[in-house]
């Protein structure tokens, strides 16, 4: 007997993230509905698919060797459903709002010269998209690879933080500032929370308490465009904001902040011409980018 399809879904999403949480992001339900799924489906065989550790999943051998059946067959359904419907002609994206607003809005008039024939539709999330349950057909993520082998993944841009701010908030001072005269501002924090090995590699502490929190790091650069503190933020996502003089670098610091970004898409999805020609205009774009802020150091 099959086990549910239900089940098979959770099992396949918590195996490509290793962690319920993300795979509960993904399908929209939550954490513990997906644990219960991937148990129900270990009782159907008699044998754990999973090992439970405190920081996330690892497969035992038979979860790793029947994911990957899983997750060819599921990437086999979309592809024939696909294939039934009329030749695709829209690419849905998805991406963060920061990355979405910073870097692929301002680069549609080029993709709209070229690329006239084909419709782009953004989902803008801070949310896991599946590539398959959301008819998602690329995603944009930060992450460490792997990500999985069904996925095929193109680096995009090193996440670099760099610290910028308003003019009028710098005003009267020489930039860059000095540890103590950044140290007095107040601090525009995020999710990624980096201000504090930021700090740490300028030898300040207990000083990036103070300031405004926000969800998404689009706010906390909107928050920064008003004049309300200083963000951290990937120096590519502001590329534009410095040259145009909306927003200033305050200090010469720049700290890794972990994790990369990366463009993801179904292998399967790559057979498709107008994916494919989006993933490749997406990439050579970044590696453009990439070589000429490599140059001008």
């Amino acid at each position: 007997m099959l086990p549910p399809l239900n089940a098979l879904r959770a099992f396949e999403a918590a195996g490509r993230h290793l962690t319920f949480r993300a795979a509960a992001d993904e399908l929209h339900v939550t954490q513990g509905a997906v644990a219960q799924q991937v148990r129900q489906l270990e009782a159907h065989f008699g044998v754990p698919l999973f090992e439970r550790h405190a920081k996330g999943l690892a497969f035992t051998q038979t979860g790793r060797s029947y994911h990957a059946r899983i997750a060819a067959i599921f990437l086999d359904l979309h592809d024939a459903t696909r294939q039934v419907l009329p030749e695709q002609r829209r690419v849905v994206i998805s991406a963060t709002p920061t990355f979405t607003a910073k870097w692929l809005i301002p680069h549609l008039p080029d993709f709209s010269r070229h690329h006239a024939e084909i419709e782009l539709q953004f989902l803008a999330t801070e949310n896991v998209s599946s590539l398959i349950n959301d008819q998602v057909d690329i995603a944009i993520r930060q992450g460490n690879p792997p990500f999985g082998a069904a996925l095929e993944a193109t680096l995009l841009f090193r996440h670099q933080l760099i610290a910028v701010a308003a003019p009028q908030l710098v005003a009267m001072q020489d930039l860059p500032l000095s540890p103590e005269a950044l140290a007095q501002l107040p601090k525009l924090h995020d999710a990624h929370n980096g201000w504090p090995s930021y700090l740490k590699a300028m030898q300040l502490e207990d000083c990036g308490a103070q300031g405004l929190r926000f969800s998404q790091t689009s706010l906390a650069l909107d928050a920064a465009l008003a004049g309300q503190g200083v963000a951290l933020v990937s120096a590519f996502l502001v590329k534009q904001d410095l040259a145009e003089g909306r927003l200033v670098r305050v200090s010469d610091q720049k700290t890794d902040g972990g994790k990369d970004f990366y463009l993801l898409t179904p292998k399967q999805a790559l057979k498709n011409e107008v994916i494919e020609t989006v993933c490749n205009w997406i990439a050579s774009h970044a590696e453009i980018e990439v070589q000429s802020s490599a140059a001008a150091k």
